[in-house]
This record gives C-alpha cells, structure tokens and sequence, in this order.
C-alpha cells in the first residue's frame, strides 16, 4: 500500500468520490438538517465513513470491526449491512438510545473490555476531542487492534470553525462567553462544556505524539470532508488548525 494513498475498493455506501465537491456538498446539507432528521444525516455519515475504511483497508465483511464512541450505533449498523462482525462501546447510556444495536457494550474508551489484538478495525468517529486523555485513548484502539489492522480516527478539531459544536463558531471569542450566548439564544442548556466533556485537541499536537509512537505508522492524516487538497492542507502548520475543519487519521498497526 502506497503510504497516504487509499488502496481503490468498490463504493458500496454512497455514490460520490471521496474527496469531490458533490460529496462535501451533501454531507454538509445533511448536517444542516441534522437536528430536524439525525437519521437521515448520520445514515449518510455512516455509509460515506465505511466507505473510506474499505477504500483503506478492503471490504469489511466477514472482519471484526469495533466501534468505539459510536453513540446510538449508525456506524455498526452499517459495517453489520456490510458483512462485519461489528460490536459498539459506548459510556454514555444517553447515547446509546432507546434502540440500540444488538450486544452494544457500555464501556470506557479508556478501558475496553477486549483481549490484545482481536480487531481487524478499530473505528472512532468524533470522539477524540470529547475525552480528557487522548493519548490513553488512542493506546487502547491500538492495543485491541491485531498487527496489521487498521485504525480510523477522526475528530474535530478546537480551532475549527466547528471546534465549539453547538455554540460554534463563537467559541473563538471564548468557551464561556460562547457557551452562554447559545444558552441565552435558544433558551437550552448547551451540550458541552469545555473541560467536562468537550476538550481542545489540537492537530500538530496529536500528529506529533502519533508519529513518536512505535506501533502504529500513519497511512493517511488529511481533511475528513474537505472536497481538495485534504492532505495537503494537514501538512501546513498554523493553517491546519483552521482549515483542516476535521481531521481524519488512518493508522496500520504494527507487527509486533
């Protein structure tokens, strides 16, 4: 495999090259419609990330594909439709939903209830900038992984225009400032809270104590929805920051 360069596999989610104008389009129009159809909008997210994991990796069927963090379970749902002996973790009961997957696990990040080695994919969609310790984190995905599995990380990023999540993009004048003004436009208690559940990661920061690892190689860092130039824009410091908008990792666990 060409290193940042994903191997060519079949499209089976969705229909748009990836990365393409028309596919950064209709992922941006569902996010606009998130709240008024989650459905309809992470159904889209989970079929166009399962596809960049077999654009990396190969088909998932017939693979065990673990989903950390992955709320209500959209994105096992879809590795299951795509043939994988996919399994949820998730901490937050919340989260999970009335109806979650069938065998959904509640558990930590931090500490996966899995024996070294037994994925073929460990997959985490917008979790990292929502733990305390990303560093923890990221060693447990590369510990439940088998030597030669891939990891799919991707998470958004503090200086993002999105880096606030619901009380973006104000958070650039200050999370408290930015928290309060969401509060008092819309009559609701914010969703997060800097330091609590919401945490400024930083790109050069995570690529950097990425890279100083020794059982993982990065097989790709770019733009996870940027429509050109996505990796081009992470290799450039300062401006990574902003316009990365969120960062999407591809890892090969090492032989040991």
């Amino acid at each position: 495999m060409r290193r940042g360069r994903p191997d060519r596999a079949p499209r089976t989610g969705t229909s748009f090259k990836d990365p393409s104008f028309a596919r950064s389009l209709a992922l941006f129009k569902a996010f606009l419609r998130e709240q008024d159809d989650p459905q309809s909008c992470y159904s889209l997210l989970a079929r166009d990330a399962a596809d960049q994991v077999e654009a990396y990796g190969g088909p998932v069927a017939g693979r065990v594909v673990v989903d950390v963090g992955g709320g209500s379970g959209c994105f096992t749902e879809e590795f299951r439709r795509r043939g994988a002996l996919a399994c949820l973790f998730e901490p937050d009961l919340r989260e999970l939903g009335e109806k979650p997957p069938d065998g959904a696990v509640v558990a930590d990040g931090y500490l996966l209830p899995l024996a070294d080695a037994v994925a073929d994919v460990t997959f985490s969609s917008n979790v990292l900038e929502h733990v305390c310790d990303p560093q923890t984190f990221l060693s447990e995905l590369v510990r439940v992984t088998r030597p030669g599995g891939l990891i799919y990380v991707s998470f958004t990023n503090w200086l993002s225009p999105w880096g606030g999540h619901e009380w973006a993009p104000w958070h650039y004048l200050g999370a408290e400032r930015a928290r309060a003004r969401y509060e008092r436009r819309t009559g609701k208690d914010a969703k997060h809270t800097l330091g609590v559940n919401l945490f400024p990661v930083h790109i050069g920061t995570t690529l950097r104590q990425v890279r100083a690892r020794d059982d993982v190689r990065i097989v790709s860092a770019r733009s996870r929805y940027w429509p050109f130039l996505t990796e081009t824009v992470v290799k450039a410091p300062v401006l990574r920051e902003f316009a990365t908008w969120n960062l999407l990792l591809i890892l090969r666990r090492c032989p040991v």
